[in-house]
């Protein structure tokens, strides 16, 4: 039987994750020890994902392990060496914000978490495709210097811009403001391309936008469009962070997100990296997700915009697929940003 390792099982994308991979026939061996609690306190808390994952997937066994700890890694790996036929790491701390208050804990999380799980599967699983979740924010505030104008709900490129169908994957990653959080992502993303380039295991990075879904325990401090939903329905307000609120973010479903890794284990790549996102079917700014949510759940939403962004924060970032839809051609978007909002409404009630 195929063996599945997926950091971060109870996270949106790790749970979509276990999902996908038990129905199609694996073993699951989760790693997640509900770090999002202490970063985003009790609305952060997955535990209640995690009773759902268990309910549902008979062979889905879950560690209570920090992905930081070595040796309880180790034994994890030790255990079934050969048996792993694929890693997925999607643990992280996910957070502007909190990585700036605890750099430490941000760049052992991120980057030392990475980096142990790496060695692991070297000595262990080498064969085994390893995915990594990536972050848009190694560019740092780079695109926001690209040639951007104001509409009324929307930051915008023109449409002859060459950035106008979505930021590639050799957009420059220097001469940045970053956060320390994308800092700490940068270090992961770089050691698991050296992993696939330098000594040959299959590695890829997916350098995600806004992943979003039914599954995402939003929090102020992250999950743009599970928390934006959360809170209008609930307390009927929102904030809006900088730049007028129009601030332009691509939005993929994590069950796409998932596909794409599915494609890539059929036929992996070594070190590759892949820009992923909503892209140009599914993108939209903070005041067009608000929009959507009072029209379709017939709510009014009262906006307070603070002037003040957050560091690092990207007034536009759209993701330019084309390289991923190149390599993996069946891969296709199920969900656009309304289909997306939607089923968050529908989740809330």
């Amino acid at each position: 039987m195929s063996l599945a390792i997926i950091t971060g099982s109870t996270g949106l994308v790790g749970s979509e994750a276990v999902n996908f991979l038990h129905d199609k026939g694996f073993e699951i061996i989760g790693i997640d020890n509900n770090l999002r609690k202490l970063f985003f306190g009790k609305n952060g808390s997955t535990s209640w994902v995690k009773s759902k994952l268990l309910k549902r997937n008979k062979k889905f066994k879950n560690y209570n392990v920090d992905i930081r700890n070595l040796n309880s890694l180790h034994n994890i790996f030790k255990k079934y060496q050969k048996k792993i036929s694929i890693i997925v790491h999607c643990a992280a701390q996910p957070s502007h914000d909190y990585g700036k208050n605890f750099p430490f804990l941000d760049f052992n999380v991120n980057a030392t978490g990475t980096l142990n799980l790496l060695e692991l599967t070297k000595k262990y699983c080498p064969e085994a495709p390893f995915i990594f979740m990536s972050t848009n924010k190694v560019y740092g505030d780079n695109p926001n210097k690209l040639k951007i104008f104001e509409k009324k709900t929307r930051w915008e490129l023109k449409k002859k811009d060459k950035h106008y169908k979505g930021i590639k994957e050799n957009f420059s990653i220097d001469n940045a403001t970053h956060s320390f959080f994308g800092v700490s992502k940068t270090y992961a993303d770089l050691m698991v391309q050296e992993y696939g380039k330098n000594i040959g295991l299959k590695t890829v990075c997916f350098r995600a936008g806004c992943i979003t879904g039914p599954n995402h325990s939003g929090a102020t401090l992250h999950g743009f469009l599970s928390y934006l939903v959360k809170a209008s329905l609930k307390m009927k307000k929102y904030n809006l962070i900088g730049y007028k609120g129009k601030q332009v973010r691509d939005n993929l479903h994590s069950h796409d997100l998932v596909n794409c890794f599915w494609e890539f284990y059929k036929k992996p790549r070594y070190g590759e990296i892949y820009n992923i996102g909503g892209g140009r079917y599914s993108n939209c700014s903070i005041i067009e997700a608000l929009n959507y949510v009072e029209e379709i759940a017939k709510i009014n939403v009262k906006k307070k915009i603070l002037k003040t962004p957050r560091v690092g924060d990207h007034i536009w970032y759209i993701s330019d697929t084309s390289k991923f839809k190149k390599h993996y051609p069946r891969w296709k978007q199920r969900y656009n940003t309304k289909k997306i909002i939607e089923e968050l409404i529908e989740h809330q009630k």
